[in-house]
């Protein structure tokens, strides 16, 4: 019989090392290597014929679960239409982001709606969390508290109360007795992690996780607990911000990068039923260095301002400050007006921004990223009635971006009448809104700063 050898994990990334070392070669982090003893030996006999359905049989005989709806408008558009039964969600965040008042809120709207409802935190006492719930107005909420950090006590309760959504505060707090090793190490989380989606594939229930994230912003711990659950949100947002974002990376049951916005006030969080109206709220008279881009998130067109400031740097390396944006991205697009177009940047500090706390990743933001640049740059105001966007290519070239017609709209709808995108770009009939086409960069920047090679 082989024997079990004893394996090194980082708890950071969760890479395997044959021997401990100081220093985790997976992700260069110090001090991150623990021992952990094997999970079990293997299995030691043969297991049995598992029983196969035919696709085609569960199209007739099993109709699909419908999905549970919590009145939270933003927060079901984010899911891809409200709860799925017996899905497993994984909610990662910043500290003190809100992702307890979210979820918190969450169980409120379902519970009012007649589904048992469980909270079981391992951060805070029960009548801590009431706490929380008055100051919210969700006193009268029929939501289950518990304080529990043992996961073999949380399964028992789960499986005597049967309640149709849990929610879990937090996965790094829990821990499992069959597992030797600390609350929060990889071997405990991927551990808990396993048996709360099996226990919610089994017994039907819908479990929502709260994951702590890294100084990177990604959730802490193994990987793998990304791959078991059915979807993993992202609450994300600005402290100096009121406003917060939940993104949807991965969806088993509906489309990925799907947002919703909401409002951080006195009593909890508010949805945002038009969130580009609220992140151009605070534009004024025209401005250089500021262009409005017309974006698409998910299935949703969101308009967001993007903001440069372009000044001259007294260090040998100038500055290169990103805030909602990549910076890599920016370092693309300030080669391309040098190489294509002529214009350096050589010498100047540059600041790009955008607005209301956003993150923006899409590529046809580039446009609107030069736009701002070239207007902080030449002192320029962009007018103020128009939307930019479209992808820039290594060659100068600007790229046609999808869902045109969706953004048209959204910019319609705020009171925009003038586009600036690519020619190539397949533009219908937007009614009160002029288009401006343009091939490349290099035509951009000549017809609307007057800049030429």
């Amino acid at each position: 019989m082989a024997r079990n050898s004893t394996a090194f994990v980082c708890t950071v990334c969760g890479t395997t090392h044959s021997k401990w070392s100081g220093r985790c070669d997976g992700c260069g982090a110090w001090n991150t290597i623990q021992e952990e003893a094997p999970l079990s030996a293997g299995p030691r006999a043969t297991g049995g014929k598992g029983r196969m359905i035919a696709l085609s049989d569960l199209a007739t005989d099993e109709p699909l679960p419908p999905r549970a709806v919590s009145g939270i408008d933003e927060f079901d558009r984010v899911l891809g239409g409200g709860l799925v039964p017996a899905s497993a969600l994984l909610v990662g965040g910043d500290p003190g982001i809100g992702k307890s008042t979210l979820l918190l809120q969450v169980a409120a709207q379902f519970a009012r709606r007649g589904m048992r409802c469980l909270y079981i935190s391992g951060e805070e006492a029960a009548q801590q969390v009431r706490m929380r719930a008055q100051r919210l107005g969700l006193a009268d909420a029929a939501v289950g508290l518990g304080a529990e950090t043992n996961l073999r006590d949380i399964l028992t309760t789960l499986d005597a109360e049967r309640p149709g959504l849990a929610v879990i505060d937090s996965i790094q707090t829990m821990w499992l007795d069959t597992v030797e090793s600390a609350p929060g190490s990889v071997a405990q989380v991927r551990a808990c992690a396993h048996e709360l989606v099996t226990f919610a594939k089994k017994r039907g229930v819908s479990v929502v996780v709260v994951g702590h994230v890294t100084k990177e912003g990604q959730i802490a711990g193994p990987r793998v607990v990304e791959h078991m659950v059915d979807t993993v949100l992202y609450f994300e947002g600005e402290r100096g911000h009121q406003f917060r974002i939940l993104r949807a990376v991965k969806n088993r049951f509906g489309p990925a990068d799907e947002i919703g916005v909401f409002e951080m006030t006195g009593g909890g969080l508010a949805q945002v039923a038009n969130p580009s109206a609220l992140f151009l709220s605070d534009r004024g008279q025209a401005v250089a260095g500021s262009a409005v881009f017309a974006g698409i998130e998910g299935t949703r067109p969101v308009l967001t301002e993007i903001q440069a400031l372009v000044a001259p740097s007294t260090l040998g390396t100038p500055r290169r400050t990103v805030v909602g944006l990549d910076a890599g991205r920016l370092s693309t697009i300030l080669a391309v007006l040098e190489a294509r177009c002529g214009i350096p940047f050589a010498g100047l500090d540059v600041f790009l921004n955008v607005a209301g706390g956003m993150r923006v990743s899409e590529p046809a933001a580039d446009l609107a990223v030069a736009g701002a640049l070239l207007s902080a740059r030449e002192d320029v105001a962009i007018p103020p009635e128009c939307v930019l966007f479209g992808e820039i290519s290594l060659s100068g070239a600007l790229r046609p971006a999808g869902q045109t017609e969706n953004r048209l709209k959204e910019a319609g709808k705020l009171g925009f009448s003038q586009a600036i995108a690519p020619a190539g770009s397949k533009l219908g009939q937007t009614e009160g809104i002029r288009i401006r086409p343009f091939a490349d960069l290099t035509a951009f920047t000549g017809a609307m700063f007057g800049v030429e090679r």
